[in-house]
């Protein structure tokens, strides 16, 4: 047993060790490449002050580290303590049934969670973000989210929790499959559900029915093919000044998104190629493609939970009773490390899809230009790190960093040769 013991604490120690040591590689290398490529970085992203972007930088790497830690520290206080197998012990003593327990059980170790984390999104929220001049959320508002966003969490988790613990008392040996249908389901009716419901419960949503606005998006519909009548701009500065746009649904229920921030901060051109960007993974695929992948990787965590509530020795470690939630809830903390350390093969679908959007915008806007002064003005508005460390960005980067963006886009377009190039920086795939 102590054998298992130092495999699992290599594991779950051991992998939040390298990411935090690969976020703090990330932090230095960032700086001294924004300070050898400050002439570019002023030139291309109208950035100034690039001291702006490390500080920010440097002060979100430490918070999210300190919270990773205090977090790894919980876990294996309640693990080590033998208070997780106290809990486990008390609520089968109730004599509720696995299902009943298990949802309860679930939904106190959400809710215990997001209360853990309150303190975090507190200073992450009033000072950090509060010092660099992007926070607009107020104290009531906070509270609102954070009641709201609980209530709906631990109605998700009774729900998928629900719906798994039942499976595998029903179907012992199938369980996974069944539970990889739930799975399904639930992602599908999300995209419905999620902006008609959920979204409008924390932000208001203005349909976009005519102007100047809704004259450039009907252009990029226009050249892309599209039809789409759900057109929205959503008060994000409620909360944040930083900016973004999304595409969610399918079929009737397609909607495009915008942030009232990326509105104010961007010009039409640069509106128009972002939103072709985000139209483009629907046009070629990108949604049902990750999907897929995520079908994928879901089912295959399901299999290795299928052989862990299994394993005697799961139970063994801390002392547990031998009942399927405890399983899950100590077979994910095996799986996590394993999750983390397999994002670079995740990430390679999600990388091609981005650079085939950036084509796809290019080819509608018939220039590549706009969407680059878009992007560019993204980066800068939100402080974003335009030069991660290749290493880092392998593991966390969904899209391409700015720079092989830009390049890639101009590639794209040979009579763009004679533009300024951006600086060397390697990309995540």
């Amino acid at each position: 047993m102590l054998t298992v013991h130092l495999v699992f604490l290599v594991l779950f120690v051991g992998t939040t060790a390298f990411f935090t040591g690969l976020s703090l590689l990330n932090l230095r290398y960032g700086a001294a490449m924004l300070e050898r490529e400050r002439e570019w970085v002023e030139d291309r992203l109208d950035l100034e002050d690039t001291d702006r972007v490390v500080a920010y930088q440097r002060a979100k790497t430490r918070l999210g580290a300190v919270q990773t830690w205090a977090t790894v520290a919980l876990f294996l206080l309640v693990l080590y303590s033998g208070a997780l197998a106290a809990v486990g012990e008390g609520l089968e003593a109730l004599g509720y049934g696995p299902v009943p327990t298990g949802v309860a059980f679930f939904v106190g170790v959400t809710v215990a969670l997001q209360l853990f984390s309150v303190p975090f999104d507190l200073y992450d929220t009033f000072v950090l973000e509060e010092r660099f001049d992007f926070n607009e959320q107020t104290p009531g508002l906070f509270a609102k989210d954070l009641v709201l966003g609980t209530v709906i969490s631990a109605t998700f988790v009774v729900a998928l929790a629900g719906g798994v613990l039942w499976f595998i008392a029903a179907a012992p040996t199938y369980w996974p499959v069944a539970a990889l249908a739930l799975y399904a389901a639930f992602s599908l009716v999300m995209l419905v559900v999620y902006p008609r419901v959920i979204a409008p419960l924390f932000n208001d949503f203005e349909h976009v029915e005519s102007g100047e606005l809704r004259a450039a998006v009907e252009r990029v519909f226009d050249r892309a093919g599209f039809s789409c009548d759900g057109i929205y701009v959503m008060d994000a500065s409620r909360r944040s000044s930083h900016s973004n746009a999304y595409f969610v649904g399918f079929g009737r229920t397609k909607r495009v998104v915008l942030f009232d921030t990326l509105v104010e901060q961007m010009e039409l051109p640069e509106i128009e190629a972002v939103l072709a960007h985000e139209l483009a993974h629907w046009k070629r695929g990108h949604i049902w493609k990750g999907f897929g992948a995520g079908l994928v990787r879901v089912g295959a965590i399901l299999v290795i939970l299928w052989y862990l509530l299994s394993a005697p020795w799961l139970y063994e470690m801390f002392a547990l009773p031998e009942t399927a939630y405890l399983g899950l809830a100590v077979g994910a903390l095996w799986i996590q490390p394993l999750a983390k350390l397999s994002r670079p093969l995740e990430n390679r679908l999600s990388l091609a899809h981005e650079r085939e959007a950036d084509a796809f915008a290019t080819d509608v806007m018939g220039d590549g230009e706009p969407l680059i002064d878009g992007l560019c003005r993204l980066t800068s508005e939100n402080l974003s790190n335009p030069f991660p460390h290749p290493w880092y960005a392998t593991f966390h980067y969904t899209h391409p960093p700015i720079p092989d963006r830009i390049r890639y886009i101009q590639n794209l377009r040979e009579d763009r040769a004679g533009e300024t190039s951006p600086p060397g920086a390697s990309g995540a795939d």
